[in-house]
């Protein structure tokens, strides 16, 4: 009888930590919510294990639709791959779908579930990661509360529910602005694999809103020692653009 209440009382834990995680999650979905859309100047700055880099210029716009969010990265410097773009139709209720367009092939390749988890560009940054993060895709539970750097966070362990690539990522949130801090990514053997630090936060007015977004991304590998890191300028939300600007056909 002992055992009994001991694993009922450990099983009412665990759905109130994962109930706790999916409000916190929800609670951030609104906070990003209501963009309209995104105009951007992007860097992707790759660091090898020896600290040489190599720095590529993008051009990022995305638009807000009912059932999904549309993105197009389309880089422009330096000329060995200028004119590659990758789209991504982040679905609220579906897998997502991406392509990317190689100029030197002129051709469109479609990003399966197979190679969502390879290497963005030879960057740290996985096609999945680039993805969306419908909180529908996911089981959120609330590990614990802590703090990092001058925020108060939330730890929570996020699960796939479809295929992907991490077994987890744990997400540190801030309590304040509602927004991720830091993601430490683990592969499908459990172990830890990158971490992504979130850093030099803007506030944007849309209407009566105001959204918080990080202008840099840092992602290290810790296994191989090599970082990439996003950078955002001149980003600009609220922008109208057109659905007919982010599809397949568009990319040629």
């Amino acid at each position: 009888m002992n055992k009994f209440l001991v694993c009922s009382f450990l099983s009412l834990l665990t759905f109130a930590s994962l109930d706790k995680g999916l409000e916190i999650a929800k609670r951030m979905d609104a906070a990003s919510d209501g963009y309209v859309g995104e105009t951007s100047s992007m860097r992707l700055i790759l660091i090898d294990s020896s600290g040489k880099r190599i720095e590529r210029e993008m051009e990022g716009s995305s638009i807000e639709l009912k059932d999904m969010d549309r993105t197009i990265m389309n880089f422009v410097k330096p000329l060995d791959v200028k004119g590659t773009k990758l789209l991504t139709w982040a679905k609220h209720d579906d897998d997502d779908d991406q392509w990317l367009f190689l100029p030197s092939l002129k051709r469109v390749k479609r990003i399966n579930s197979k190679t969502k988890g390879s290497s963005f560009m030879g960057s740290e940054f996985s096609f999945e990661d680039l993805g969306g993060q419908a909180i529908e895709k996911y089981t959120f539970d609330l590990k614990k509360e802590e703090s990092f750097g001058n925020e108060k966070v939330w730890v929570l362990e996020r699960v796939a529910k479809g295929k992907s690539s991490y077994s987890k990522v744990v997400i540190y949130v801030s309590k304040k602005h509602l927004t991720t801090m830091k993601s430490e990514y683990y592969n499908q053997r459990n172990e830890l694999v990158k971490i992504a630090v979130f850093s030099d936060f803007s506030d944007y007015k849309i209407g009566k809103k105001t959204i918080h977004r990080a202008g840099k991304i840092e992602m290290k590998n810790v296994q191989n020692n090599k970082q990439s890191i996003f950078l955002w300028e001149n980003r600009k939300l609220g922008v109208k653009l057109s659905a007919g600007e982010f599809t397949k056909d568009s990319l040629r």
